[in-house]
């Protein structure tokens, strides 16, 4: 039981407390590719949920799945100035295409006469080698619009990496679309925001600020960039997914033109949107205590685990009277485990599947089997009930539900009680230590958002749409301001 009780607590140091739970809940370790880790098979299976999910909200909005190069020519990386600027520092370059074994025998060497006439990027984003594509896909209005998304892995060269949060190597979707109409664009970059709102709130019962980056922190390339903020538990600000305008930067960039009803040759308009195994990062951050993780049932891998405890004719008589539930609940989507396994104790069971997260627990033991009870657990408040036997599987399918509305209101309760309205830089300075969602007016120049940035390590997450906006004045600068915009100290 050591390995399951040496989890540092949250109040300790939080930043340490993440990286045990990762490591001993069996979610991913780190790889022999420095900044680079491996999911395990039970953090992948958090990653399916949440990818069968998503796939399912794109698909009803009319998108398909591509999949387009991993690798990019460096040229084309060149053709959208603020682009390949955002992206220059992170991108990892092939070079050459041949290794060869050295004069030892040993080992092997890159072959230099195999170097490439231009070298390759390893996908930051996939802009450029789609907008390329789209060239000979897009002739008319006929073809419009074009709504392809690909899961996939990119890669950006990371100097300080932390799994899932930030990793060089991470797994996402990337969705791409063309337009004929730059008020089309914005509507689908607009809606795609609030596809991922939905996600987030509805199956990962994470609340999120929807709202618009300030011009220094959109996506290189991009008109408008909006985004969704979730706040962990120590009140940092995680950005969970980002839609971009894109306007017709691309479609200028490829020569992406159309013929329109007039017989007219039109750039397109263009949209990108994405998230990415970070939000697992969320997910953990948001939702798990000093026990392990805590899931919401919608994106747990197993939701209810049964544990007999009773030997020979009892565990058979536990078994058989466990099946028809276990039918009921599966045929209701609600995955379950039948833990019988004999070569561990259920002391050591209760707390392994407290630590990943497990829903819902329920328990029989001989006494129980005699009374016709069983002991259900539930992971969000830790709390024990004996329940008659006789319509359990639909008392766990309520419990299951419970619990997902539990989570998500006791973490909404959370962020909305470290949500501040602040007027004065001095006040700000020392409160943002502690962390919070701070509304604060700003004058709108990327000089007093740099100042705020160096000296708080704060940065503008967005300007929210969820607040009534009124003018006022900068915090930092006295200067006049149309706005409050959302500063938190961020992952």
């Amino acid at each position: 039981m050591a390995e399951l009780k040496d989890l540092t607590k949250r109040a300790d140091n939080y930043s340490q407390w993440y990286n045990d739970l990762i490591v001993k809940a069996d979610l991913a370790e780190q790889s022999a590719v420095r900044g680079c880790m491996v999911i395990k098979p039970y953090g992948y299976a958090i990653w399916e949920k949440m990818q069968a999910q998503l796939d399912k909200m794109f698909k009803e909005t009319g998108a398909v799945n591509a999949y387009f190069p991993l690798l990019i020519p460096k040229s084309f990386l060149s053709r959208e100035a603020e682009h390949v600027e955002g992206f220059a520092k992170e991108c990892a370059v092939v070079t050459h295409y041949r290794l060869k074994t050295n004069e030892t025998h040993d080992g092997v060497v890159v072959d230099p006469s195999a170097k490439l006439e231009e070298e390759l990027i390893i996908r930051p984003t996939s802009e450029t080698i789609i907008w390329n594509t789209y060239k000979n896909w897009i002739h008319s209005w006929r073809d419009l619009p074009l709504m392809c998304n690909q899961w996939c892995n990119v890669m950006r060269w990371e100097m300080r990496t932390r799994p899932f949060l930030r990793t060089s190597e991470f797994l996402w979707q990337e969705g791409h679309t063309a337009h004929a109409t730059r008020e089309e664009a914005e509507q689908e970059a607009q809606k795609m925001l609030k596809v991922y709102a939905e996600f987030a709130e509805k199956w990962m019962a994470v609340p999120v600020m929807q709202g618009v980056k300030s011009e220094t922190e959109r996506f290189a390339g991009a008109l408008d960039t909006y985004t969704i903020e979730a706040m962990m538990q120590d009140g940092k600000a995680l950005q969970s997914g980002t839609s971009h305008f894109l306007g017709q930067n691309f479609a200028k960039a490829f020569g992406v033109q159309y013929l329109t009803k007039e017989n007219k040759q039109e750039y397109v308009w263009a949209t990108s949107w994405g998230v990415s195994t970070r939000l697992i990062g969320a997910l953990i951050m948001t939702h798990s205590d000093d026990n392990g993780l805590v899931l919401p049932p919608r994106l747990a891998p197993l939701q209810v685990v049964i544990i007999p405890i009773g030997k020979g004719e009892q565990q058979e008589q536990i078994s058989q009277l466990f099946q028809p539930v276990i039918k009921a609940l599966n045929d209701k989507g609600i995955s379950v485990k039948y833990d019988d396994a004999d070569n561990k104790r259920p002391g050591f069971k209760f707390a392994d599947y407290e630590l990943k997260g497990v829903p819902v627990r329920v328990v029989m033991g001989g006494r129980d089997l005699e009374a016709k009870t069983v002991e259900i657990m539930r992971r969000d408040t830790l709390e024990k009930e004996t329940v008659p036997f006789d319509g359990l599987a639909e008392r766990i399918e309520n419990l299951l539900e419970d619990i997902q509305n539990n989570i998500f209101k006791k973490t909404k309760d959370f962020r909305d009680a470290h949500i501040y309205e602040c007027d004065n830089y001095e006040e700000f300075k020392e409160r943002i230590k502690d962390g919070g969602f701070f509304l604060c007016h700003w004058d709108g120049t990327p000089e007093t958002e740099a100042q705020i940035k160096e000296e708080t390590q704060a940065t503008i997450r967005c300007v929210p749409f969820a607040f009534e906006q009124t003018s006022g004045t900068d915090m930092v600068s006295g200067k006049p301001s149309k706005c409050r915009v959302l500063i938190a100290r961020s992952y």
